[in-house]
């Protein structure tokens, strides 16, 4: 997008190419990696050259050399995939962690079931904004599919061994580093997308990103409401989400680099500078302010999301006998969230960025006070609201991997996007912690939790018009 005025302007834009063969291919003709200069040709590699097209006077480099078609949709599918493990990995949070919570306590008083379900999902929150600074650090450092594999890898291996937890505070440990790996892969997921399209391309990419997460949390869910997940039966859900290592070593044998980044890793520097560091630049002028409104938008649908949404989930398998209820309100509210999540882009290229963030605040607030206010979770009609609020609440999530690469250049892009979304989930680990307080003061009422939690959607309301707006829409090199 086109940063506010005092940035400053920011030079050219640059086309990549997305041409499959012609005069200037330098992409393999099947995966799209890019064929290093000077190196021997073996047939089937196209002639590179890459002429600089500035000096070394700190001006752009080489320009990104473009991808083949095969190698740009690999790109999404893995992508997709990624994400999507990760949201089956949030739905465990959500299904799995109060059972587990029983089983390893070996008791079912609510409130310190409920305390230790809270640190459960603290646990997530934590693991997931360190995983996105780190797993950020080192996709600006060493490549987007680096990064991006290597996140895939962590969550699929720790969730694993999670089967072999005996004590609650063992559980703690591995599902803090499990999470690593969820917030690792959305930085460097979206990043990688967004750079390999062109821009006309990305509000839809957007949609399907967003998307990929509720299909994984409506997937598992559905799974959770054929076979039930019982204090005695909760650890055959850590196998499942052991499944995708197999997608992560693909991912690093396969998946061609962002030409963007690589393009940005060659260019020339002038004599003596010093690489800048990408988290402390997101930190400095001129990004910092940009950061801060990144960490602000994505808190609010983070904090809706596991601060207060999320309470239907424990209220409901405390409220009913059914223990299949939990996960029917866990499909109901990703089915919904999934087709949110699949139009957000496109809602915000038609109806305008901040507009499509102020209305979903508005919409996501009055369906979470209406329901906590008016409805229990055996009601007619609490699965058709929780499906309301699934939808507003996931609309967030195609908006955001649209609007927050727009905020960075290509520099500091994995790292802004992933400080911005991920530190949102520290300040809503301490709120799920002080709610963790309040699950003591209302004596396990969540009703009454989720009234005062959701009020987190009033902030989205006020915060969306400090968010800069503009015509152009394209991104930073």
């Amino acid at each position: 997008m086109t940063p506010p005025s005092a940035l400053g302007k920011s030079p050219p834009q640059r086309q990549v190419g997305h041409a499959v063969g012609g005069s200037g291919g330098g992409s393999h003709p099947v995966c799209g990696k890019t064929v290093r200069a000077g190196r021997p040709r073996s047939r089937g590699d196209s002639q590179v050259t890459t002429k600089p097209d500035a000096s070394a006077a700190g001006l752009p480099g080489p320009a990104p050399q473009p991808l083949s078609a095969g190698g740009r949709y690999l790109i999404v599918v893995t992508a997709f995939l990624g994400w999507m493990f990760a949201g089956v990995q949030m739905s465990v949070t959500s299904l799995a962690m109060r059972p587990a919570a029983i089983d390893l306590l070996q008791s079912t008083n609510e409130a310190l079931v409920g305390k230790w379900f809270a640190w459960y999902v603290c646990a997530f929150l934590f693991g997931a904004a360190a995983g996105g600074w780190l797993f950020g650090r080192l996709g600006d450092r060493f490549g987007r599919v680096r990064a991006m594999g290597w996140s895939i890898l962590c969550l699929s291996i720790f969730s694993g061994l999670a089967w072999w937890a005996q004590s609650p505070f063992e559980l703690l440990v591995i599902r803090f580093v499990t999470c690593l790996g969820i917030g690792g892969m959305w930085p460097n997921g979206v990043a990688i997308v967004s750079e390999a399209w062109s821009d006309l391309s990305r509000p839809i990419l957007a949609g399907i990103m967003g998307t990929a997460a509720n299909v994984g949390l409506l997937l598992m869910a559905m799974t959770a409401t054929g076979v039930d997940i019982t204090p005695d039966t909760w650890r055959w859900v850590m196998v499942v989400g052991a499944a995708p290592v197999v997608l992560g070593l693909f991912v690093l044998a396969a998946v061609p680099e962002s030409p963007r980044w690589l393009a940005q890793r060659n260019a020339p520097r002038p004599a003596g500078a010093k690489k800048s560091k990408a988290t402390a630049e997101v930190f400095r002028p001129p990004l910092r302010r940009l950061t801060l409104i990144g960490i602000a938008l994505g808190t609010v649908p983070l904090l809706g999301g596991w601060g207060a949404s999320n309470w239907m989930i424990p209220w409901a398998g405390a409220a009913a006998e059914d223990p299949s209820l939990p996960a029917w309100v866990q499909t109901s509210r990703s089915l919904t969230g999934m087709i949110g999540s699949l139009l957000g882009g496109v809602i915000a290229s038609l109806v305008g960025r901040r507009r499509t963030y102020f209305l979903m605040s508005l919409g996501a607030l009055f369906s979470s006070q209406y329901m906590f206010w008016l409805l229990t979770p055996t009601h007619d009609t609490f699965l058709i609201w929780a499906s309301a609020l699934g939808f507003f609440s996931g609309v967030y999530f195609g908006w955001l991997p649209l609007f927050l690469p727009e905020l960075f250049p290509t520099a500091a892009r994995s790292t802004g996007s992933g400080v911005s979304f991920n530190f949102g989930r520290i300040l809503t680990a301490v709120a799920v912690l002080l709610a963790g307080w309040l699950i003591a003061h209302f004596d396990g009422d969540y009703a009454r939790i989720g009234r005062v939690t959701s009020f987190i959607y009033a902030v989205g309301i006020i915060v969306i018009f400090f968010a800069p707006e503009s015509s152009d829409h394209r991104l930073r090199d």
